[in-house]
């Protein structure tokens, strides 16, 4: 076993080279929720209707997008442990391995967009919110195969360390997307009138965009040293085997935790529009004021990688200590920010006075979870670092599968106090537990698994 090195570093330096690496990756993050922000108001307001059926496309799309573009998320790991132990030489063919992956997860997420719509039929729902919901669905599935091979490759370039070209691609994107719905939505340019369902054929334009920008970045010589695209590679089922060991519990803990939020929004929508509205504003702010721990969570991911390839123990459990004690201390500030602001947070998506309504409510809901939201996005990234991915799967399916969900539709459908129906209020309400015991276990487990040698080792030998 190689030599342990004795660790110079400590909480606050390590804190302060993660957020020196992770602030492209927090723009990245916020420049792509400002781009789905976008779609939402716009559609918004055009109609509260298309505002709905933009939303329920969401609630199946991204989950399975983040499912696919997950099983790749394997790569920044494998490439900050490989860089730590100065293999180098290894890089690329993991990164042709990983290309490889994408050919099949592109092909499952067309036909998983193509046909998803018909999910709906399953639930009582508004007729016309879901034909616009199926349309917005099949429009975007033309730029699924662009994305996943897009995502992939900023996977790769965060894990090489080089972070800000995914950076300018996604805010470069803002403009050219809000232009692009505004023209498909309202039927300018000499483009049809589409509503919401315009939003989709815009975000399947801007994904081909993405992938065409990245692949001319990918001649820069931090990537081109690595001789990608130099030759043909055939698969190396060995090598993408290791790639879903990693990879396939770090798309199912993502896809656990957003596909709550879209089976919570299709429970939602069975009870009218306005709430169904209200339920996916409330998801942006929510994501908004995830996406920088979540950041930072990725970036905690590649530090502790490459520590963990350096075999410094201590320099990661440091790092992982850092990120975690930072979500807390930026937790209370995003709730307090929430609170005091969210009327006016709120009318950036909408003038109907019963959507603001129950959306300030459910704001309320998501000031009180911040501290176990946001120190779950730091947690399981610093967790992924050691490639510990498999264990933080079972609690997400616990926790919000067998608790959250179960409980917030008996509890909002007054099966378990008869003549007590909260309705919306009460799937935010068992959702915030869910994630409370979730944030619980995930600490403990960080704590456990940054303080056992043998078992890190075990994981980097994966």
């Amino acid at each position: 076993m190689a030599e342990i090195p004795d660790s110079k570093f400590n909480s606050k330096t390590e804190l302060k080279t993660v957020l020196n690496l992770g602030w492209p990756i927090v723009l990245t993050q916020l420049f792509i929720m400002l781009t789905g922000t976008i779609d939402a108001a716009m559609a918004g307001h055009y109609s509260s209707t298309d505002l709905a059926g933009v939303s329920l496309g969401g609630m199946i799309m991204w989950p399975i997008f983040m499912l696919m573009t997950g099983l790749t998320m394997a790569i920044t790991p494998i490439i900050a442990q490989l860089r730590g132990g100065r293999k180098e030489q290894d890089i690329g063919h993991q990164i042709r391995q990983g290309l490889w992956v994408c050919c099949g997860t592109a092909t499952v997420l067309v036909l998983c967009m193509s046909f998803g719509g018909n999910l709906y039929a399953w639930f009582d729902v508004d007729p016309d919110a879901t034909r616009i919901a199926k349309e917005y669905l099949a429009a975007a599935a033309w730029g699924a195969p662009p994305i996943v091979f897009y995502v992939a490759l900023r996977h790769t370039f965060e894990g090489l360390g080089h972070p800000r070209p995914p950076m300018w691609i996604a805010g470069g994107m803002i403009p050219i997307n809000a232009l692009l719905n505004y023209g498909f939505i309202y039927g300018k340019f000499g483009l049809p009138e589409l509503g919401g369902v315009g939003c989709g054929y815009a975000t399947a334009i801007v994904f081909w965009l993405e992938l065409i920008v990245m692949l001319f970045v990918c001649r820069q010589p931090f990537f081109a040293q690595f001789k990608v695209f130099a030759k043909f590679e055939p698969p190396d089922f060995s090598a993408i085997k290791s790639m879903l060991i990693i990879g396939t519990p770090i798309g199912l803990t993502i896809f656990l935790e957003m596909a709550v939020f879209s089976v919570i929004g299709i429970l939602i929508a069975r009870i009218g529009v306005v709430e169904v509205a209200a339920n996916s504003i409330a998801g942006n702010l929510n994501w908004a004021t995830y996406v920088i721990p979540a950041a930072l969570g990725n970036a905690a991911s590649i530090r502790v990688g490459f520590h963990v390839g350096a075999r410094d123990y201590d320099a990661a459990r440091a790092t992982s200590a850092a990120v975690y004690k930072f979500s807390i201390i930026y937790a209370l500030i995003a709730s307090a920010v929430l609170v005091l602001s969210r009327y006016y947070l709120i009318s950036i998506f909408t003038t109907d006075p019963m959507v603001i309504e129950i959306t300030a409510t459910l704001v309320l809901f998501i000031a009180v979870y911040q501290l176990v939201d946001d120190s779950n996005a730091v947690t399981v990234g610093a967790l992924r670092g050691y490639k510990d991915t498999r264990v933080p799967m079972y609690f997400g399916l616990v926790s919000l599968w067998f608790i959250a969900v179960p409980l917030g539709y008996t509890l909002s459908n007054g099966i378990i106090f008869p003549g007590l129906s909260p309705g919306v209020y009460g799937y935010w309400a068992t959702l915030t537990i869910g994630l409370s015991i979730l944030a619980v276990a995930m600490g403990l487990r960080l704590w456990h698994i940054s303080g056992d040698h043998k078992k890190i080792l075990a994981f980097a030998e994966t």
